[in-house]
């Protein structure tokens, strides 16, 4: 009998093919090795967030070795040569042959934060992505549509990422101890996978989320030694890409690589939960630190071309993979509304190609010719442009943290549309859909996490808004009634208790204007999952 007990809310058809007695096992042996390594990184993130509050400070770390040492990172396999273009999406079936069929060169399976992590999202994600390597998936629509996989040649390189080190699996546990999501999701895909995607001519690949510092990196990279070993799987076989969408990550990018040097393949620039975790670690630094309106923070603003430009050239010059930041546009029936955003789309991924990105995101397969153009102008028949070391980028600690440079600053619309983009989202998160169209874009829990840390933010900084009203609680909780009334009138009076709309913005508000500022919203949210 396996140490892990199952409470599942419910049993799920082919559950059992997933939750096998080797698989369960499995899991439990990663348990024990690494939890305890993982829950003491996660108290060194305290420790450190008090440090930056009571300095009000970051900078690089003193690893010499590293940071002047001649090493490289391993080279890439065939299949994760050529990453111009990636979609990103959840694991449903749905989603599964879409983005496998989308012509991108890379699919971000995405058990983070594009999914509600629900048991039945945990495990069906597993069961679409073992069948689809097993070529046993399709999909008809509510119209009669079929849907199957093109042929093994056309269908875009899973790179799987699971769920980051904070949050657990609530029905999987040993010894009454929940099981961290990150090793479950990555346990089961491994188990049930690797020697099958090796056969493939491809292997087990992996986005690591919400790093905050090169020491979790390194249990990362523990965790893939184990698994290699136990499986009889050669060691290198796993290939990792972190995401660097943390302001801790963004000044330890050599020592993440290092860590992983072994196992890495590139790194990723992911920009609103990067905002999120600036918000989050200097939100008591003063007015320097006060962002405006998400939608005025651009690519372009000077800390984030510092950040990006640091990452390109931190890649290059260990021979890994920069991969640039998301187009979430959404094709519209509004013809002017998709020409703006096409324009908009092809500026961004112009501006990254150029800048020396070796691919990047987009959420919807409409936009992957957009991304391609822009890449193939720049790359032609090359897989990457790993030779562009980017050498003119000399990025100082004042450079990342410069977000007093830009002029926008917060107004009553941002604050509305955070409001209103937090609601719907997770109103939808909390019904199972971690992926939501919003304002035609393609939002994730980066999306709410934003939303509520800029209200906390400019409420607790006392900010006075473009129309003169300063953010207290009370003008907080006007301004947000009258937006939920806003939505119920959208949406019809049926529609709106049907959908339990005021639980989110319930949770919305009660995050935002708590007093003490919560690390992860996806916490207390979880508790509220069916």
């Amino acid at each position: 009998m396996s140490a892990v007990t199952v409470a599942a809310p419910t049993v799920l058809p082919r559950q059992e093919e997933v939750l096998t007695e080797e698989a369960l096992d499995f899991l439990a042996e990663l348990h024990r090795r690494f939890t305890p390594r993982r829950d003491e990184l996660l108290e060194r993130r305290a420790h450190r967030r008090a440090e930056v509050a009571r300095t009000g400070a970051l900078d690089f770390l003193p690893t010499a070795a590293v940071r002047d040492g001649d090493w490289q990172v391993a080279p890439a396999p065939p299949a994760l040569l050529d990453r111009r273009v990636e979609i990103t999406g959840p694991t449903d079936p749905k989603m599964t042959v879409n983005a496998l069929n989308s012509g991108a060169r890379i699919w971000l399976a995405d058990f983070e934060d594009a999914s509600s992590p629900t048991w039945a999202n945990v495990i069906g994600g597993q069961l679409s992505l073992a069948d689809a390597f097993r070529r046993r998936i399709d999909f008809t629509d509510e119209r009669g549509k079929r849907y199957e996989l093109k042929p093994d040649e056309e269908l875009a390189t899973v790179v799987m990422r699971p769920r980051g080190w904070h949050l657990d699996e609530r029905h999987l546990t040993v010894e009454g101890r929940a099981i961290p999501g990150a090793l479950v999701d990555f346990g089961l895909y491994f188990f049930h996978n690797a020697a099958r995607l090796i056969a493939l001519g491809k292997g087990p690949y992996f986005y690591l989320p919400k790093l905050e510092s090169h020491l979790e990196a390194r249990l990362w990279n523990e965790v893939f030694l184990h698994a290699q070993d136990a499986l009889s799987i050669p060691r290198g076989t796993v290939r990792a890409t972190v995401l660097i969408e943390t302001i801790t990550a963004a000044f330890e990018m050599e020592e993440i690589l290092y860590e992983l040097r072994e196992h890495a393949s590139g790194l990723n620039a992911g920009r609103w939960d990067y905002l999120f975790s600036i918000v989050k670690n200097f939100r008591d630094a003063g007015p320097g630190y006060v962002l405006p309106d998400r939608n005025a923070v651009t690519m372009t603003a000077p800390f984030m071309r510092a950040y990006t430009d640091l990452l390109v050239r931190t890649c290059h010059k260990r021979g890994a993979h920069a991969i640039g930041g998301m187009a979430a546009f959404i094709p519209s029936r509004d013809e002017a509304v998709n020409t703006e955003a096409f324009r908009k789309v092809r500026a961004d991924k112009d501006r990254e190609a150029g800048d020396g990105f070796d691919g990047s995101w987009v959420a919807h397969p409409g936009l992957v010719p957009v991304a391609r153009e822009s890449f193939d102008a720049v790359l032609g028949d090359r897989p990457h442009q790993k030779d562009r070391l980017r050498e003119d980028v000399k990025v100082t600690a004042a450079d990342l943290l410069a977000i007093d440079s830009l002029d926008a600053k917060p107004t009553h619309d941002g604050l509305c549309n955070a409001i209103q983009v937090g609601t719907r989202y997770l109103q939808s998160w909390l019904a199972g859909r971690g992926a939501v169209a919003v304002f035609n874009l393609m939002e994730d829990v980066a999306t709410a996490e934003i939303s509520r840390s800029q209200i906390w933010q400019w409420l607790n900084a006392g900010v006075v808004l473009d129309n003169g009203e300063t953010v207290t609680h009370d003008y907080v909780c006007q301004v947000a009634a009258d937006q939920l009334v806003a939505i119920r009138d959208e949406i019809g009076e049926d529609a709106f208790i049907e959908g339990r709309w005021e639980r989110a913005y319930d949770l919305l508000l009660r995050i935002a204007l708590d007093e003490s500022y919560v690390d992860f919203l996806t916490l207390p949210a979880y508790e509220l999952l069916d």
